[in-house]
């Protein structure tokens, strides 16, 4: 019996230090961790193989950060963002999925943003703030929640003011083609063909550019909202 176990022992270290090693050849954008750039190639692998997804590329600002701002459908879209990115993402999420057990050291390791929403939720825009003007890439989801296909739901313009405080572009990137719509962790695992779609860039002109949100609007969502929430 000790001697299965052994076997099993070894197995399992060859399994990991296989997938590692594969993940590391997959790899695009450097994360500044040897163990999040092997996830970076594991998880490139897993979107376009097993999600099947399909995307258009991302063209990012040669110089300076920049505004992913997308639907939300489920909690595949953060590896599928990724898969179609050569830069590492940063997110900005809800506190309390932040410090979900056995996932925040993850989420802390990728230099993701937790957001407060009944305490102090301007800690986490001046973070977002700080990271675009030293060029990071943040990723926001201004419907604010997880949304389904054709639901109304106003953005957040806050995604306006962070683009012009910032002076960064946001860049519209609409989701589909999710099994899991409207799931969180079953999202991942059901088997999608999922599209992701990038629209024209948006420069904002001032906090309160209602053009521009519009237009954000207009892209990421299939059908006319309201402007913004009050």
């Amino acid at each position: 019996m000790n001697g299965l176990w052994i076997w099993l022992g070894v197995a399992a270290v060859v399994l990991i230090v296989w997938l590692l090693r594969i993940g590391k050849r997959n790899q695009q954008a450097d994360w500044g961790n040897g163990f999040l750039n092997c996830l970076d190639g594991l998880n490139r692998l897993f979107c376009k193989h097993y999600h099947q997804l399909k995307f258009d590329e991302l063209v990012l600002p040669q110089k300076g950060g920049a505004i992913l701002a997308a639907n939300h459908v489920s909690g595949l879209d953060p590896l599928l963002m990724s898969c179609a990115c050569k830069k590492p993402l940063r997110y900005m999420i809800a506190t309390e999925q932040y410090n979900r057990p056995l996932l925040r050291w993850l989420y802390k390791a990728m230099g993701t943003i937790p957001v407060d929403r009944e305490g102090a939720p301007e800690k986490a825009f001046y973070a977002a703030r700080k990271a675009l003007e030293e060029g990071e890439l943040i990723t926001v989801y201004p419907q604010g929640r997880i949304t389904r296909p054709g639901e109304s739901v106003p953005l957040k313009r806050g995604v306006i003011l962070l683009a012009d405080l910032a002076e960064a572009p946001i860049i519209p990137v609409r989701l589909s083609g999710i099994t899991g719509v409207g799931k969180i962790f079953p999202a991942i695992f059901m088997r999608s063909r999922a599209r992701l779609e990038v629209g024209p860039t948006i420069y904002v002109s001032d906090p309160k550019d209602k053009v521009a949100l519009s237009e954000l609007r207009s892209f990421i969502s299939e059908q006319s909202m309201p402007d913004a929430e009050k």
